[in-house]
């Protein structure tokens, strides 16, 4: 097993994001990863772990997520009903007893990665909940009287897509990082990987025009790098030259096959108002430029 993350072949990890990682393993503290949606914070766990040579244990988090159930949870319902049936199980509380992602983590036998993925979409109350956990890698089982101590301490990857306020004495225990969306020459490399050998004209072609796209004032959704991938996908399947795309004629402002990268009909009405608008000036000028 690798003891520091130097990224992937599937995977272009930034400097500064390396770092990252291999402070918060040093430091035996949770990373928390923040961006902009379509960043690769999720995936980076999946990296992390493929790197480390490490098992990877998933907990996506949704709104009505309880802390509780990280640790495990007791199905006292069904044992109520075993219990009325005369079935032997119910003389073993432990039959009821369903494992958390953070109990299977604890009782690993090699050091594993966990994922706590999108945890802004709990309650508020859902990181404080877990500060005592994490921090002792311990937790008590009331039903059974046991402790569950961590075997080895996992390497914990929180995402979060700052849909709410994560408590500061949660943040003081994780180790942060942003992960900025992709300038150019990264995103060139990113595209590289997953299109090796594709036509360099038609990429700088769709760079810039993705480039031009996000920076259009009042886009409700900008395009994020996996819609970039998926549009370039589509490019390549209707086999749509670099011309096209280069086309100056100002009534073609929306790309073909927008529909990979413009995600709501507000964006694509903001887009269409642009290209009347060019249209009307008899003007070739593309948005954001």
């Amino acid at each position: 097993m690798s003891s520091r993350f130097e990224g992937t072949a599937d995977y272009v990890a930034t400097e500064d994001l390396k770092v990252a990682v291999n402070a918060a393993v040093a430091l035996e503290r949770p990373l928390l990863i923040k961006g902009e949606p379509g960043t690769g914070k999720t995936v980076l766990a999946y990296e992390v772990a493929k790197a480390m040579g490490a098992p990877l244990l998933t907990w996506h988090i949704k709104s009505t997520t309880k802390a509780q159930q990280g640790l495990y949870e007791y199905d006292a319902v069904t044992r109520l009903r075993d219990s009325q049936l005369g079935d032997e199980r119910v003389k073993d509380v432990k039959n009821y007893i369903k494992k958390g992602k953070l109990w299977e983590a604890f009782e690993s036998p090699e050091r594993p990665v966990l994922l706590i993925d999108e945890i802004d979409k709990a309650d508020i109350e859902f990181p404080n909940d877990l500060l005592q956990e994490l921090d002792r890698m311990e937790f008590f089982v009331y039903e059974t009287g046991e402790t569950i101590k961590a075997k080895v301490r996992p390497i914990i990857i929180i995402t979060s897509n700052n849909e709410k306020e994560l408590p500061d004495a949660f943040l003081r225990r994780c180790f942060f990082h942003y992960i900025r969306f992709p300038e150019e020459q990264t995103m060139q490399a990113i595209v590289d990987v997953h299109f090796p050998g594709i036509k360099q004209k038609l990429v700088a072609e769709a760079l810039r025009i993705f480039y031009d796209m996000r920076k259009v004032p009042g886009l409700k959704k900008k395009p994020s790098t996996s819609e970039l991938l998926d549009w370039l996908k589509l490019l390549l399947v209707e086999d749509i030259d670099e011309t096209v795309l280069r086309e100056k004629d100002p009534t073609k402002l929306i790309p073909p096959l927008h529909g990979a990268l413009l995600k709501n009909e507000q964006d694509v009405h903001l887009f269409e108002r642009l290209a009347f608008l060019a249209r009307r000036e008899g003007s070739g000028a593309r948005p954001g430029q």
